[in-house]
Parts: C-alpha cells; sequence; structure tokens
C-alpha cells in the first residue's frame, strides 16, 4: 500500500484545529517514529490520535502484534475501521477521548498483552495531561515515543539546573529513563504548527529504582516550582502547612539547604522531599 500523501487511506479529512490535529505523511519520518522507542515486532502499542492513519501504517508494517488505535474523530475511527487489519483483529479501534480512557480495560477487550508500548502523533491540546497519566501507570504501560511540541518534550527530558526543568521533568525521572530522539520542523506536518517538534522517548526504570509515590512527588515539585525565584522556605511554605510542618525543619531533615531554589534540586532531594512529606 503506497504511503505518499496521494493515497485516500491518508488523506481523508482535514486536520481540525480544536483537536489539535496535525498530521505526519513522510514514510521515514514515521518509521524514525514507530520505531524510537524500540522493536514493535509482536508487541502491544497504544496509538493516540492516529488520524488518517500514517504512523498506524508504520506501526502495523513493523510487524506490531496488537495495535489499539484511540481516536476522537469519528471521520479517521471509521476510517481505521474499514482497514484489513481490522477485520483481522490486528487493528482494534476506540473511537473517544483518551483522557478518558480505562487503559488496562480497553488492553484487555483487544486481547492486548500488558506492558504496552505507547506510540503517538499526540494532539497539542492533550499530549501533557496524556503524558502525567501515562508515567503514573501501573505495570501495563512499557515503553513511550510520544511526539509533542518541542518545549513539552525539553521539559520532559530536562534535567536539574535547566530553564526546562520542572514539574514534568522530576515526575517523568522518577519512573523513567527519558530522552529525545529527534525534532521536526513545522513543515514535516500538515497543517503546519506554528512550532517545532520532537519526539520524546521514556522507557520505564527498573521497579528498584523507581519513586511509587508519584502522587506526594508531584505535590512536591508543583509547589516547588510554582514559585521558582522564591527559596525552597518559601515556595514550599504552604504545602507544609496542609501536613502541620515548618517548610524550614522539612528541608532540613532532608539534608537540602533551605535557600536553595526548586531548579536546583536533583531526583534524589525530591524523592526525599516527597517521601518525608507523604510520612508526616
Amino acid at each position: 500500500m503506497s504511503e505518499t500523501a496521494n493515497d485516500p487511506e491518508l488523506t481523508q479529512g482535514r486536520a481540525r484545529k480544536a483537536l489539535g490535529q496535525h498530521f505526519l505523511f513522510d514514510p521515514d519520518i514515521l518509521r524514525r517514529t514507530a520505531l524510537a522507542a524500540g522493536p514493535v515486532e509482536g508487541r502491544t502499542v497504544i496509538e493516540v490520535g492516529p488520524g488518517p492513519g500514517g504512523l498506524t501504517r508504520a506501526l502495523l508494517k513493523e510487524g506490531a502484534g496488537k495495535l489499539i488505535a484511540v481516536e476522537a474523530d469519528p471521520r479517521f475511527a471509521e476510517g481505521l475501521e474499514a482497514w484489513p487489519e481490522a477485520a483481522q483483529g490486528r487493528l482494534h479501534v476506540h473511537l473517544g477521548d483518551a483522557r478518558k480512557v480505562d487503559w488496562p480495560s480497553l488492553i484487555a477487550t483487544a486481547d492486548g498483552e500488558a506492558p504496552a508500548m505507547i506510540i503517538a502523533n499526540l494532539p497539542y491540546n492533550v499530549g501533557t495531561p496524556l503524558a502525567v497519566d501515562w508515567l503514573k501507570a501501573g505495570d501495563w504501560r512499557g515503553e513511550m515515543a510520544l511526539m509533542f511540541q518541542k518545549e513539552v518534550a525539553e521539559r520532559l527530558a530536562a534535567e536539574p539546573g535547566s530553564n526546562h526543568y520542572g514539574r514534568l521533568a522530576v515526575l517523568a525521572h522518577a519512573v523513567c529513563d527519558v530522552h529525545i530522539a529527534f525534532t521536526l520542523p513545522p513543515g514535516a506536518f500538515r497543517p503546519p504548527p506554528k512550532v517545532d517538534s520532537a519526539v520524546a522517548v521514556l522507557r520505564p526504570l527498573p521497579a528498584e529504582k523507581r519513586f511509587e509515590d508519584l502522587d506526594a512527588l508531584e505535590k512536591v515539585a508543583a509547589a516547588a516550582f510554582g514559585q521558582r525565584r522564591k527559596m525552597l522556605r518559601a515556595s514550599l511554605k504552604a504545602l507544609a502547612k496542609t501536613k502541620g510542618l515548618d517548610a524550614i525543619q522539612w528541608l532540613e531533615s532532608c539534608d537540602i539547604d533551605p535557600t536553595a531554589r526548586a531548579e536546583t534540586l536533583t531526583q534524589a532531594e525530591f524523592r526525599k522531599l516527597a517521601g518525608a512529606f507523604a510520612a508526616a
């Protein structure tokens, strides 16, 4: 089957701005995206926002064992359901909002196997909340290769001290090894977005290296970076009060300088703070 922009299977329907749709058609880029997180052959793969199916076709071509495509646009969901792979049971199409999906149940309904890979050119308007939900997911979630606005990918992969370091990076590095595989200019998409895009690859850390209480970690990181120009003793004061803690004593108990700022804290230090906060 042709993978060019002339293929009607890849071009049906125009992108809808309200759904944050920007489509890729270049076969080489689609293959790179499909394989960015590693081989998909025989694996259960989740794709969110498949649109006209360019990445869907690439994933099937590379041997995905079960492909679960979640699409909010009825036009594209109907088109994908007409593919031979859907009739054969290899492609499972779910029409709905990805933010409302019960992922373990959907994997079971599609006769998929966990851990499932997540590989997607994410709609810009839902990318960040979906990424946060998947970071908090259980063992059903495996490797991820996610196309975001470049700035969001940089925020996921950022290290302490960098301009993009914040809540997203703290959460991501608590459970995954993260790096940016490649970036793309606006002209690679149709219609072209106003910013560059990038594929972030997130591979789950071994169980013994993960920090499990992501809710506590997110609260601490959100408070710390919510007023990132302030010293931690000030930015964490309100959060500390919710647990009857004194912010300075809390920080000092974790061997952290109360006059430090959030962007200087390492993953290990954020884990200490979150652990003490949860135990208070």
